[in-house]
C-alpha cells in the first residue's frame, strides 16, 4: 500500500497547508532530503489550537494537538510535491511543547505526530530520529510546534 492510500484509510482530513507567519519557506528540497519548517497546531478550518500544556490542556490533549501539527506538515507536503508517495522515509523530528516548567511528558505529546508518521510510511520509514522538548511559549500560545526532515524517494 502506497503512503497516499494509507492516508486514506485512516480516515483524517488535512487542514490547509499553513502559510509562512515570517520571512521562511514552509519547505525546501535541497538533493534528495526536504526539510519542513517548524509548523503550529492548524485545525481544517485554519484556525489554530492554542493553549500552554499543563494549564490549559492535559497531555491527552496535548498530543492530539501533535497530530494535528502532523496533519499540517502532511498537507504542506502534499501542497509542495503532490503526492505523500514521493517521500521515502521520515529522517528527524523536533517536537516543541509549550508547557509549564513541571510537565514532563514532551515525549509522549510529540507521539501524536510521530504515530501519525508511521502510519502513513510504515513502521520500517515513518519512524526516524527524534527530540521532544519543552518551551516557555511557541508563537500565539500554540500548544505543540514540529520540524521535520524528509528523504525524498528517488
Amino acid at each position: 500500500m502506497t503512503p497516499d492510500e494509507r492516508f486514506a484509510r485512516l480516515g483524517l482530513s488535512l487542514p490547509p497547508a499553513p502559510k509562512p507567519m515570517g520571512v521562511y519557506k514552509p519547505c525546501l528540497r535541497v538533493h534528495l532530503f526536504l526539510y519542513v519548517s517548524g509548523h503550529g497546531t492548524v485545525k481544517d478550518d485554519g484556525s489554530r489550537i492554542i493553549g500552554k500544556v499543563g494549564v490549559d490542556m492535559d497531555a491527552d490533549e496535548a498530543k492530539l494537538a501533535a497530530r494535528q501539527v502532523g496533519l499540517a506538515i502532511l498537507s504542506t507536503i502534499k501542497a509542495n510535491l503532490g503526492s505523500l508517495n514521493r517521500i521515502k522515509r521520515v529522517i528527524k523530528v523536533l517536537g516543541m511543547v509549550n508547557a509549564t516548567p513541571d510537565f514532563e511528558r514532551h515525549p509522549y505529546v510529540i507521539n501524536g505526530c510521530s504515530e501519525l508518521f508511521a502510519a502513513v510510511w510504515g513502521e520500517e520509514n515513518g519512524v526516524g530520529v527524534r527530540s521532544a522538548v519543552g518551551m516557555g511559549s511557541l508563537p500565539e500560545n500554540i500548544p505543540v510546534e514540529i520540524e521535520a526532515v524528509f528523504e525524498l524517494a528517488s
